[in-house]
C-alpha cells in the first residue's frame, strides 16, 4: 500500500498538470479520481496498523475507528473534485475547445500502465483494505481505457465534444460510487444502526424468549463497519442463576445472527419500574 499511495500521488499531481497542459478536462476529472485514490491508499496505509492498536484508557473500544476518518476525508474530496470538474466540463459541451489527443492517447496509456500495475500489486496483498483498493485501481484502468478510447476517436474525427462528455461521464461516476459510502460512513460514525440488521426483528427475536416480559436500552451499532456491539436491558419473571444464564446465552445467540460476536453487553432486571426508565418495548 505504501508504493501504491506514492505511485497514485505523484501520477495524480501528474496529470493534473498534463491535463492542463493538453486542455482536457476528462484527464483533469481523472487526475480528480486518482487523487482521491491516493489519499484512500495513504489512510488505509497508515491506519492498517494504528487500527488493529490494542484498546487502552484513552479508547476503551480500541482504534478501529480511526480506519473511518480516511474514508470521510477521501469522500469529501471526491465530491467536492466530481462537482467542480462537472462545474467545468459543461461550458464546454456547447463550446467545444481543441484538445492535444495526441498528449491524451500516451498519457492514457502510461495510466493504463501505473494503475495495471498498482492493481497487480495490491491483488498479492490478503486484507479487506487491499482487496477493496485493488477494485479502485482496476476502475481507473477502466477509465483510462475511455481516455485512450477517445483520443483515437478525436484523431480522427475532431470530435472535441466528446472529452467533457467524458469528464461529466467520470465525475458522475465517482459520485455515484462515492456519496453512498460517504453517507454509509457518516451513518457509522453517528452510531446509527448497522445496515445489515433489521432492529426491529432483533427486539422481535429477544422478546420471543420464553422469560422475557419486556426489553429497553436496545442499542446496536457499528464500530468500524464491519465489528457490531450491542447493549440491552431485559425484563424477566425469574431470579434464578441458571435460568438467567440461559437466557443471556439465547440472547447472545441472537446477537450472533445479527453479526454481533464480540462486544455484548445483556442486563437483566426482574422489576418492571427498573425497564421503564428507558425505552420500553414490551412484548
Amino acid at each position: 500500500m505504501k508504493l501504491v499511495f506514492f505511485i497514485n500521488l505523484i501520477f495524480s499531481i501528474s496529470e493534473f498538470f498534463f491535463g492542463f497542459l493538453f486542455n482536457s478536462v476528462s484527464i483533469m476529472s481523472d487526475a480528480v479520481h486518482d487523487l482521491g485514490d491516493a489519499i484512500s491508499v495513504g489512510f488505509a496505509w497508515f491506519f492498517q496498523g494504528y487500527a488493529e492498536k490494542k484498546q487502552d484508557e484513552r479508547y476503551t473500544f480500541g482504534y478501529n475507528r480511526f480506519s473511518l476518518l480516511g474514508a470521510l476525508i477521501t469522500g469529501v474530496v471526491l465530491i467536492i473534485g466530481s462537482f467542480f470538474m462537472i462545474y467545468r466540463s459543461i461550458p464546454r459541451l456547447f463550446d467545444p475547445q481543441a484538445v492535444n489527443y495526441s498528449g491524451m492517447f500516451w498519457l492514457s496509456l502510461v495510466g493504463i500502465a501505473v494503475n495495471g500495475y498498482a492493481a497487480w500489486i495490491l491483488s498479492k496483498g490478503t486484507s479487506k483494505n487491499e482487496s477493496m483498493l485493488n477494485l479502485h485501481m482496476l476502475e481507473d484502468v477502466l477509465g483510462w481505457i475511455g481516455v485512450l478510447v477517445i483520443s483515437i476517436v478525436m484523431n480522427f474525427t475532431e470530435a472535441y465534444r466528446l472529452d467533457p462528455i467524458l469528464s461529466i461521464a467520470i465525475a458522475v461516476y465517482i459520485l455515484y460510487r462515492s456519496i453512498p459510502e460517504f453517507l454509509s460512513t457518516m451513518k457509522i460514525l453517528l452510531n446509527g444502526s448497522p445496515e445489515n440488521v433489521n432492529v426491529e426483528s432483533l427486539a422481535d427475536l429477544i422478546n420471543s424468549i420464553p422469560a422475557v416480559k419486556g426489553l429497553s436500552h436496545l442499542h446496536i451499532w457499528s464500530l468500524d463497519g464491519e465489528e457490531n456491539a450491542l447493549i440491552v436491558t431485559v425484563l424477566i419473571d425469574s431470579s434464578d442463576t441458571e435460568r438467567i444464564k440461559e437466557i443471556k446465552k439465547e440472547i447472545g445467540k441472537i446477537a450472533h445472527q445479527s453479526d454481533v460476536k464480540d462486544h455484548i453487553t445483556i442486563e437483566i432486571t426482574t422489576s418492571k419500574e427498573e425497564l421503564e426508565k428507558g425505552y420500553s418495548r414490551p412484548t
